[in-house]
This record gives structure tokens, C-alpha cells and sequence, in this order.
């Protein structure tokens, strides 16, 4: 699936991996090899455990490069009076009769435990686009949808808070 990704987005992928390749990478070869000097490797815990963390850190570092060639680049901006990328949403849930606040983000920054919500989720793509007032239908499956009346947004800045999501 080709993710849909903010420049921001691309220039903080771009800058872990660097920071990978020019830090982390060395650092785990130098373990595995001091961890391999200790002698008999069939007993050699530390020496398994740099071997992981180095692949990890290899394995990260492709699944960031294949994410960046795969990528879909879009625009984080929108209109002054319609709700995009980084923008804070509050909505009423009628069915619940409770409001929640959330932050629309790329999908590769969601996580709904801290109440960032993906552009790519159903509630994301229900209200990107729409203004203060707007009552829009939130489909979940084909059998249930819900609909949230927009109370509120404003800009948030893109802050250097927002990781990328583990693999």
C-alpha cells in the first residue's frame, strides 16, 4: 500500500534514516563485534542480543526507504474555513451525546491512544474537507456509520512531538 505521506513527513523519515546509518548502524557493529571477542558463541548471550539490535536497526532502516520510494506525497495544506492535515477537531457524537477533540495526521503519525487520528481512518475521511457545522456520517463497516456534528478546528503546528510509527 502506497502511504500517503506530508513533506514534513518525508524530511523526518529522511532524517532517521541518516541517523540510523550514521549512528546507529556503527554502534551495533561495534558491539557484535566486541560481543563475538568474547569467545564461544554458542554460549554468548550479548552476543546474540547485538546481532538482534543490528538487525532491527537494518530492518527499519529498509522498511523507511521502501516507505519513501512507495510514497504518495500530498499537500498538508487546506482552506482557512476546512479541516485538514494538523488541524484539531472537536465533534459532537450524537449517538454518545459526548464530544471528542482529536488531531487529524498522516497515517504513519496515527495513534488514536493519544487521540491522533488518521486521514486514512473512517472518522479522518469523514470530516477532512468540512467546516465548523458540518453533520457528517462516519461509515465504519458496510452494516454501521454514525454521525458527528463539527464543533471546532484550528492549525496546529507540526511539532517535532509527532513520531512515525514502529513497523
Amino acid at each position: 500500500m502506497r502511504e500517503e505521506l506530508t513533506q514534513r513527513d518525508i524530511e523526518k523519515i529522511e532524517q532517521e534514516i541518516e541517523h540510523r546509518k550514521l549512528v546507529v548502524r556503527p554502534e551495533a557493529i561495534a558491539a557484535v563485534k566486541e560481543a563475538r571477542e568474547q569467545g564461544d558463541l554458542s554460549e554468548n548471550f550479548e552476543y546474540y542480543a547485538a546481532k538482534r539490535e543490528k538487525n532491527i536497526n537494518e530492518s527499519r532502516i529498509r522498511y523507511l526507504e521502501k516507505m519513501l520510494r512507495t510514497a504518495k506525497v500530498i499537500s498538508d495544506e487546506s482552506k482557512d474555513d476546512e479541516i485538514g492535515i494538523n488541524n484539531t477537531v472537536t465533534v459532537y457524537i450524537e449517538e454518545d451525546d459526548e464530544e471528542e477533540t482529536f488531531r487529524l495526521v498522516t497515517s504513519i503519525r496515527g495513534d488514536s491512544l493519544k487521540n491522533l487520528i488518521s486521514i486514512e481512518s473512517p472518522l479522518g475521511k469523514a470530516v477532512m474537507g468540512h467546516k465548523v457545522g458540518d453533520r457528517v456520517s462516519v461509515k465504519v463497516s458496510d452494516s454501521y456509520s454514525y454521525d458527528v456534528v463539527i464543533r471546532s478546528f484550528e492549525n496546529t503546528d507540526d511539532d517535532e512531538s509527532l513520531t512515525i510509527r514502529r513497523f
